[in-house]
């Protein structure tokens, strides 16, 4: 259990500033790069020679522009991945990138990064792996974690504000870290970055690799799964707040999160990317879309091109409103001028004051009379509903049939086809 939380508190949960503005950026790039790049893996085991790592055209500007130019609002690197290679020269070892012959073993990937996104003023976030497959102090619990949290002061000190801390729980089950000691470091350099699913997290994880949320995904929660391989629960710490919002992680190509030479795995479709979208930041949670460079340092061209498709697609079905209000109490209604069709409905609610709605329906105002064209149980940052056929009327109204306390809705806005 989250610290022992009980129900009202639950229910009485809110986001911190940090989090509300954190889930108002909705849609963010991973980006899977390092030595499993060069070695056609997934997971390496960490006996990879540094020399492999070698990108020939290493542009994290080109990664950053276009995330950035399909609407993405913010950027997650693999600093370092279960194999332990670290993507900038760490003090703490050399199976990192001054060991390897990319610029002269004096790059630095994650500063590549950060300043890509610092140029283009997209928030930039880390991923560091708690587990190493490579470093021997890993079988020494208490050495290790001096090793682990002297890579992380690195990474929080040393390339400016982080928007997030990805602690991935792959291959760390049963393993305990030293938590507090980590949570320290994180609050003492970077207090407003958000925590993925360890320690005292503000982020959870929602509990695939899909790319989707369940519906309803409340905010409020008290535990997640540690990761794909087990059912165990996180053991959070007491001090993780009740408010903890879901992120959906996913590959843009099937269930690789590295590139791979002659990887016959298929491209998403657009149409697939939209339904991702609709079914996780619809659902209230935040996409995270996987991209992987190449073994040059590259997106490749077709990935690059469905990415801008996205973009675009999601822009001309969400980025511009044919009607929208909003209010505090049970009933918002949107006025429409005649010979407007309906396709979309996007609500949200004022977060700030809690996720209170418990039961809604929508309607249209139609040969005299309401009816109804959508229902849910949940409202939270963001509900996106689709109507089957589109909907031609002037009128139309939100109900919030059971809520805990006065509803606050901080947007009731309806989209065309």
């Amino acid at each position: 259990m989250n610290g022992g939380k009980s129900m009202v508190e639950m229910e009485r949960a809110k986001p911190s500033r940090q989090q509300a503005a954190w889930q108002d950026l909705e849609l963010g790039m991973f980006c899977h790069f390092g030595l499993n790049t060069f070695c056609d893996r997934e997971w390496g085991a960490g006996d990879d020679s540094p020399a492999a790592f070698n990108p020939s055209a290493l542009n994290a500007q080109q990664w950053v522009r276009s995330a950035k130019d399909a609407g993405f609002r913010y950027f997650m690197l693999t600093a370092k991945h279960h194999d332990g290679f670290c993507l900038w020269p760490t003090k703490t070892t050399d199976y990192s990138v001054k060991s390897s012959p990319w610029r002269d073993g004096k790059g630095d990937v994650v500063r590549e990064c950060a300043d890509a996104c610092l140029e283009a003023g997209l928030p930039f976030g880390i991923y560091i792996s708690p587990w190493d497959r490579h470093d021997s102090r890993y079988a020494d619990v208490a050495a290790y974690d001096d090793v682990y949290c002297e890579q992380l002061t690195e990474l929080l000190t040393g390339y400016g504000p982080l928007v997030e801390i990805w602690f991935d729980g792959a291959g760390s089950e049963g393993r305990t870290y030293d938590w507090p000691r980590i949570m320290g470091l994180v609050r003492k350099y970077q207090p407003d970055a958000m925590v993925f699913n360890m320690g005292a997290p503000t982020v959870r994880w929602v509990g695939n690799e899909d790319g989707f949320a369940p519906y309803p995904c409340w905010n409020a929660a008290e535990a997640a799964r540690v990761s794909m391989f087990t059912n165990d629960m996180t053991a959070w710490l007491p001090e993780t707040p009740a408010w903890v919002p879901a992120e959906c992680p996913v590959p843009i190509r099937g269930n690789h999160w590295f590139w791979h030479p002659n990887d016959e795995t298929p491209l998403r479709s657009l149409e697939e990317l939209v339904d991702l979208y609709e079914r996780s930041v619809g659902h209230g949670a935040t996409l995270l879309l996987n991209v992987a460079p190449d073994n040059r340092g590259l997106f490749l061209e077709e990935e690059a091109e469905r990415l801008a498709e996205f973009g675009s697609e999601l822009r001309r079905r969400f980025g511009n409103p044919l009607g929208q209000s909003n209010g505090e109490g049970r009933s918002t209604v949107v006025q429409l001028p005649p010979g407007k069709a309906v396709k979309r409905l996007v609500l949200m609610e004022d977060i700030t004051q809690g996720e209170r709605v418990r039961s809604y329906i929508a309607e249209a105002w139609i040969d005299g009379q309401w009816i109804r064209i959508a229902s849910g149980s949940a409202i939270g940052h963001k509900k996106i509903d689709t109507l089957a056929v589109p909907i031609h009327s002037e009128s139309y109204r939100l109900t919030v049939l059971e809520s805990e306390g006065e509803p606050f809705i901080r947007s009731f806005a309806v989209y065309g086809e």
